[in-house]
């Protein structure tokens, strides 16, 4: 975790071995003082002579600045270690999401990706506060200890009896709270899921009444996790109550032994306030080594689930092309045998052997029955899946393309159209590159502009979470303008006209088919006779396989395709 962060680390150790001398040499000065001033007043009833005890004060004051110049020295860059490795680790995470596939992210789930940068990069990060103090406690016993056998062989006994019971107890207390600190780490991803499916369905859930049903689960996974986290704090509390116990017993100890062999004249009342100071002074350190101890638990817990994400493989290797066959103009696309299946059901093909070829510039329907590959041709040419054989855009295998070469030639535009919560113009251009001419140009060829003009604040109108102020219709067409705006050369619509009503689904196809005409190649997932008419060819897809590949008057004369274009041309009269 410190090694990306050195400078800050290696201060705060510094500042945790300031602490430990200070600590020692303000123990042996107050024995010191005990010894040539406490006792004087109690022996003369005058504090003689005055320059002692005035020199007695400079130390005390100068021994608690030392230790305090210690304790901020370590406070202060121990945090700005631990800050900077959440900011690393965060941004890490974060530049994982955004490179991974998408089979990877519906892996892993929306709750448990949220845990990772939220709870479990907050736990990972905890056994870094108390490390430098930590460190400065085994410098405090090194020192505290042979200074403990200058004084009496017989205090230092005790200290090798006393702090050893506390590394035991800690040790204990690490092994009983591992387990159910994982529990608590797993649930606490299963109450963040429970509320991110409740929050981001919101409409279903009150459209269909189901307001007492996720009340009620996310109730019991919030139960849950109050259980686990309590079952791990009585852990805690039985281990907490032990530590703080025995301290006090190694003082009690030492203060009998002392006065036993102050009495027998063997020992300076100096040397016991000394022996107990130390003890006192570490105690709270070993509580914090404890600590330290403790926290490690949780921390090897949150990395064990930030592992896969971090370390495994989500992301292919990102290109070895050069940018130079994406530059300008449409592309080609060319796929050759193949076939994909999810991980899960290796044996299940959803793609067999696909053979498609589509020149620079023309626009391809795919058509097929729900179920039959359609959006999955479109995830393999994107790159978001990998699958077997090869999908060459402009004779380049897509696997050899970077991530960001290939999303700025390539753009997709979903049924779900997803708007950020912002202006309208923000949504369209959400790199703030374009001048106002451009966006409106994006949107009239989506045939949104008429809409977005009569909005209160035209393209400067704030848009709620998800664009919800506004109807699917006009989200789409606000999704299409902003798919314009980057000028792809290849465009994917995923049944990206579904929520418009035939006319204007034919009036945004008409201008996006003129925009798009001379500067992209485009394909569309269509489920409307309309949207078929207009395009170059159709793809047909059966279970998986390309059945015909033609223009739409050709394909009529197989049965298959046929009926399902008679099925959609029926939906559209009906």
């Amino acid at each position: 975790m410190v090694r990306p962060h050195p400078v800050p680390f290696v201060v705060s150790l510094i500042g945790s071995l300031l602490f430990a001398f200070g600590t020692v040499v303000s123990a042996a000065v107050l024995g010191w003082v005990t010894d040539e001033v406490v006792i004087g007043v109690f022996e003369n009833g005058v504090v003689e002579p005055v320059p002692t005890a005035l020199g007695a004060a400079a130390v005390v004051i100068a021994t608690a600045v030392l230790r305090g110049v210690g304790v901020i020295v370590r406070r202060y860059f121990a945090g700005m270690t631990a800050e900077r490795v959440t900011r690393q680790l965060r941004s890490d995470l974060a530049d994982r999401y955004l490179d991974a596939p998408m089979p990877w992210l519906r892996r892993f789930g929306t709750g448990r990706l949220i845990a990772h940068v939220d709870g479990d990069a907050r736990v990972y990060i905890e056994s870094l506060h108390p490390l430098p103090f930590a460190f400065g406690v085994l410098c405090l016993a090194v020192i505290g200890g042979g200074r403990l056998l200058m004084v009496d062989p017989w205090f230092a006994l005790v200290a090798l009896v006393v702090f050893p019971v506390m590394w035991i107890i800690n040790a204990v207390n690490a092994r009983l709270v591992s387990v159910p600190l994982a529990r608590v780490q797993e649930q606490s991803a299963t109450v963040a899921s429970a509320a991110h499916e409740s929050f981001e369905g919101a409409i279903v859930v009150k459209t269909l009444g189901r307001r007492q049903v996720e009340v009620d689960r996310f109730d019991a996974a919030a139960a849950e996790l109050r259980d686990r986290r309590r079952k791990a704090s009585f852990i805690k509390a039985g281990v907490d109550a032990a530590l703080h116990l025995v301290p006090p017993l190694g003082i009690v100890t030492v203060v009998v032994l002392g006065a036993y062999r102050i009495e027998s004249g063997q020992l300076s009342a100096g040397a016991v306030v000394e022996v107990a100071a130390l003890f006192s002074a570490l105690a709270i350190p070993m509580l914090v080594f404890g600590f330290l101890l403790e926290s490690l638990v949780p921390t090897i817990v949150a990395w064990n689930r930030l592992r896969p994400v971090v370390e495994g493989e989500a992301v292919p290797v990102q290109s070895r092309a050069t940018h130079g066959p994406w530059q300008t103009g449409p592309l080609s696309v060319e796929l050759r045998d193949v076939t994909f299946a999810f991980d899960d059901a290796p044996n299940d093909h959803v793609l067999q052997s696909v053979n498609l070829s589509i020149a620079p510039g023309e626009l391809v329907a795919l058509v097929g029955a729900t179920g039959s590959g359609k959006s999955t041709v479109l995830d393999v040419i994107t790159g978001d899946v990998s699958a077997a054989g090869q999908v060459l855009l402009n004779g380049t295998d897509v696997a050899d393309v970077d991530s960001a070469v290939r999303a700025d030639a390539i753009v997709r535009v979903f049924q779900e159209a997803f708007l950020f919560a912002g202006s309208v113009r923000s949504n369209i251009d959400l790199r703030g590159e374009l001048d106002d001419a451009a966006v409106h140009t994006a949107a009239s060829a989506a045939a949104a502009h008429d809409f977005i003009e009569a909005l209160p604040s035209g393209y400067a109108t704030e848009l709620g979470e998800r664009g919800v102020t506004l109807s699917g219709g006009q989200r789409q067409r606000i999704a299409l303008a902003r798919a314009l705006t980057r000028r792809p050369g290849l465009l994917l619509l995923d049944d990206a006209t579904s929520a418009l009503d035939p006319i204007v689904e034919r009036e945004v196809l008409t201008r996006l088919r003129s925009s798009a005409d001379s500067s992209s190649t485009t394909i569309v997932v269509a489920h409307r006779l309309a949207t078929i008419l207009m395009a170059d060819r159709v793809a047909h897809l059966v279970d998986g396989r390309v059945a015909a590949v033609g223009r739409h008057e050709d394909l009529l004369n197989e049965d298959s395709y046929r009926q399902l274009v008679t099925a959609y041309a029926e939906m559209a009269d009906g």
